[in-house]
């Protein structure tokens, strides 16, 4: 299971692609994961046959553990202490052969085998003298330090199963783990959590749908989808957090309506769609630049200054929403911050995303107007202190100089963070944004 973040500590298995006994092709998509940051396809570490599938879909596990074997044609070659790297994303299982049923292992050889398993599993990925390869969630982690009994549960856990349990209240030294060495999991502390709601110990699943059968009601009760839970944590968590205050600014688009119809057949030449988004993204980047305290983040009592300006885009997907990262957008002219945008979108739609390109954002724009809403009031996504709705662009009437015109308008909405971001320094940067979108200089596109 790979580490697709630096704070992934799990992943799920949300579909196997392969079967017991197919072969695969190096690179080729083995498996689909859901973490905290991402929803993604992984990649085989190796060319062979799947041998042996040893997590079921559906089900949680911490990062590092195998997740099943390929078989290998070729064998891989030995390296002093354990078998050559091959590939990321891969452990290698331990070379050592089982012992006969008349003979088994001396204390000294058991303990060989594993000084060589975690010599190996340092290395990376390849194969083991048989010809297999272990996919893994990432590179082993070090040995771990003694620890007291009362530290023993919070090394079992992941900053996120922490924070459940400080929400709720709840000690995880009390919760059963089931991942590695006792580790409790993300499921583990749900399932606490729903065991010990009511006093019949029903799920708040199977009490809803007892109800609404006394009541003769016709319903389908089905669970929340993995990315639909994580969602609901982060938005929970997010309102928690901030204070959010939203202030929405109605915007003329006639100027980049007139650029965008003057340069689409050029940009389209070069494989590039010119939207209305690239615009929006261009202003909402020098903005920042101008206004660096909307491009910071709180830590504690500390503001965080970002140096770097990477927009976030919120992709809607069927059944959720993932928000990829443009890194150093400001370094980006119109082109490349188009082209840019569309890729992470695109390949967010086909799970292509890379761990990298899921974190980092300093600032995040979601587009409920491709759908029709004239505006939103959108959640501010941790650790960020300001996130932009963009409304639909439509022809709407104007006064303009006394008269009424027909103009292609649009509400802006900017949500932000009161504890750090003031109404008058909020209003400001939306006054910036909407100057530089209504007096766009032709000249940076």
């Amino acid at each position: 299971m790979p580490q697709m973040g630096e704070s992934i500590a799990e992943g799920t298995i949300v579909r196997w692609m392969k079967k017991v006994g197919e072969s695969v092709d190096r690179d080729e998509p083995l498996f689909e994961i859901s973490t905290d940051k991402v929803d993604a396809e992984i990649p085989s570490p190796a060319a062979g046959v799947l041998a042996e599938i040893a997590v079921t879909e559906g089900q949680t596990v911490p990062v590092n553990s195998v997740v099943a074997t390929i078989s290998t044609a070729a064998e891989a070659p030995t390296v002093e202490g354990g078998l050559q790297a091959s590939a990321p994303g891969a452990a290698i299982a331990p070379a050592a052969a089982p012992p006969s049923r008349a003979e088994a292992p001396s204390t000294q050889e058991v303990s060989g085998r594993k000084a060589a398993s975690a010599s190996t599993q340092a290395q990376g990925d390849g194969a083991d003298r048989d010809g297999h390869v272990a996919t893994t969630m990432s590179a082993a982690p070090s040995a771990p330090s003694a620890v007291t009994a009362e530290e023993a549960p919070r090394q079992r856990t992941s900053p996120l199963v922490r924070r459940i349990a400080k929400e709720h209240n709840v000690d995880v030294g009390q919760i059963q783990g089931s991942g590695s060495g006792g580790r409790v999991t993300k499921t583990d502390i749900l399932d606490y959590l729903e065991s010990h709601r009511g006093e019949t110990g029903d799920t708040a699943a199977e009490r809803r749908q007892r109800e609404r059968r006394q009541n003769g009601d016709r319903v389908e009760v089905r669970p929340l989808s993995i990315m639909r839970k994580k969602i609901a944590e982060h938005m929970i968590l997010s309102r928690r957090t901030s204070a959010h205050v939203h202030s929405v600014f109605h915007v003329n688009f006639s100027t980049v309506d007139r650029i965008r119809q003057a340069k689409k057949a050029a940009y389209d030449a070069q494989r590039a769609k010119l939207t209305y988004m690239s615009f929006i993204a261009k202003a909402i980047v020098d903005a920042l630049g101008r206004h660096p305290i909307v491009n910071a983040s709180l830590d504690a009592g500390n503001v965080i200054y970002k140096k770097d300006i990477n927009i976030g885009i919120a992709v809607a997907l069927e059944g959720g929403l993932i928000v990829p990262v443009v890194k150093h957008a400001d370094e980006m002219n119109m082109l490349t911050l188009t082209r840019a945008m569309a890729d992470v979108a695109d390949r967010a739609r086909t799970k292509q995303l890379k761990p990298d390109e899921v974190h980092g954002g300093t600032f995040t724009i979601t587009n409920p107007g491709q759908f029709g809403a004239q505006f939103g009031m959108p959640i501010i996504n941790q650790p960020q202190v300001a996130i932009l709705g963009v409304g639909t662009i439509e022809k709407r009437p104007v006064v303009i100089d006394d008269a009424i015109g027909i103009r292609p308008m649009a509400y802006l909405t900017l949500g932000y963070d009161h504890r750090l971001i003031d109404g008058a320094i909020a209003d400001q940067f939306m006054a910036d944004v909407k100057k530089t979108i209504e007096e766009f200089d032709e000249r940076e596109v």
